[in-house]
């Protein structure tokens, strides 16, 4: 529609609720306001109207304003037991430093709203202005118990540098801007995982429209979710338990799924246990570590394509040997080569030598084939330590390689 129809027609602007599900009871959690806009009996949504940089910012505002103040007249009349996510563009609410939005919200707490409940939602990657004094305010808000969510993450040029320093309670992880990204999605993920875990957020996976989406931001630390798949946008509350029966079915087929890859990577692991203890109580007489690694290529030739031997500070005691095709080549250029600056390396030192067992890691990209492997490491004695690495191939014939 017209900028100009909706603002001559500010009556007819509405919220809608879009409400976000928790994994930990299976319920609604809370609800994010949208903006819609009644057209007769065609409901039609404002976000392109807020995203349009040619519409002056203060009917924006005005617009926005109407939005709020009737999603926190409804909330506060009916009171569901729950969360009001409601947003607002960093750039708009570093104006007068969040004063407006306060004082929207200190007029309905007067009607009963409660600061703990409210969400501000923002967008890092869009605000234009300096981010230490946006942390300041944020901080400042913070102290009345509103809690601060980060939207989009994952989108367009989001930093992580820039997240931490506004140190959100909530990051809103964007699974549509995720898939169309062209750097690796799980990369991503996995530095938003280990941000959130550092700052104490909470990990709420957003745009949800399949069942494939759901389970995967549940095996990846999502605690909120949110998107069609779910439910769609709604003039009214919901049920809490609306969708507690389904959901409690598909976390428990999730929880089915996870738990039988966990144990076939327990039983692969225990099977290497068996294989290599055998295989190098057999050969503890070779004259060097190059014969060890020889011999034992021979017998792994069926699953690895590279084995060496480090130190206990990571400092390689071998040659690497490697698989060409069919053939194994000594490459002596890796001896004394140091790997401690790898990440878990020496965490993993440690728990071979206190366990006295092999260790199968992670599926991680290798750095010089670019094949995502898993290394199986294995204590010779107190202070040297076998790796092996296995090859994709191997993996997936034996379910391990997700």
């Amino acid at each position: 529609m017209d900028a100009l129809d909706i603002l001559t027609h500010i009556d007819q602007v509405i919220p809608h609720y879009q409400p976000i599900f928790s994994a930990d009871e299976q319920c609604i959690v809370g609800y994010e306001v949208l903006g819609r806009f009644q057209h007769g009996n065609e409901v039609i949504s404002l976000g392109p109207f807020f995203h349009d940089e040619t519409i002056p910012e203060e009917f924006r505002m005005e617009v926005d304003h109407t939005v709020t103040a009737k999603a926190l007249e409804q909330f506060v009349s009916e009171q569901p037991s729950s969360l009001i996510f409601i947003n607002r563009d960093a750039n708009v609410l570093m104006i007068d430093r969040g004063e407006s939005f306060l004082q929207l919200l200190l007029q309905y707490k007067e009607k009963g709203l409660q600061f703990n409940q409210v969400v501000l939602e923002i967008t890092e990657h869009q605000f234009k202005g300096d981010i230490q004094q946006l942390g300041h305010v944020l901080t400042y808000l913070r102290t009345y118990g509103i809690q601060i969510a980060v939207d989009n993450i994952g989108k367009e040029s989001s930093n992580l540098d820039r997240i931490r320093l506004l140190a959100p309670d909530l990051l809103k992880i964007d699974l549509h801007s995720l898939r169309t990204s062209t750097v690796s999605y799980d990369d991503v993920l996995y530095s938003i995982s280990l941000l959130a875990r550092k700052i104490g957020a909470t990990l709420l996976y957003e745009d949800i429209e399949n069942a494939f989406q759901l389970q995967y931001a549940w095996r990846n630390g999502g605690r909120y979710y949110q998107g069609y798949y779910l439910h769609e946008p709604s003039p009214t509350f919901l049920p809490n338990d609306l969708l507690k029966e389904r959901l409690r079915d598909q976390f428990h087929t999730f929880i089915q799924h996870e738990k039988k890859k966990l144990q076939a990577l327990y039983d692969i692991s225990e099977q290497f246990q068996a294989r290599v203890s055998e295989l190098v109580a057999k050969h503890k007489k070779a004259s060097s570590f190059n014969e060890l690694i020889s011999v034992l290529a021979k017998q792994l030739s069926d699953c690895s394509f590279r084995i060496y031997v480090c130190d206990e500070d990571g400092f390689q005691q071998s040659a690497n040997i490697f698989k060409k095709g069919e053939t194994w080549e000594l490459q002596p250029q890796y001896y004394m080569k140091n790997w401690s600056w790898r990440p878990y390396f020496l965490e993993n030192i440690i728990r071979m030598r206190s366990r006295r067992r092999g260790i199968l890691s992670d599926l991680y990209s290798d750095i010089e084939t670019g094949e995502m492997i898993r290394t199986y490491s294995y204590p010779i004695d107190k202070h040297h330590y076998l790796f092996i690495d296995l090859t994709y191939d191997y993996l997936f014939e034996h379910n391990v390689h997700l």
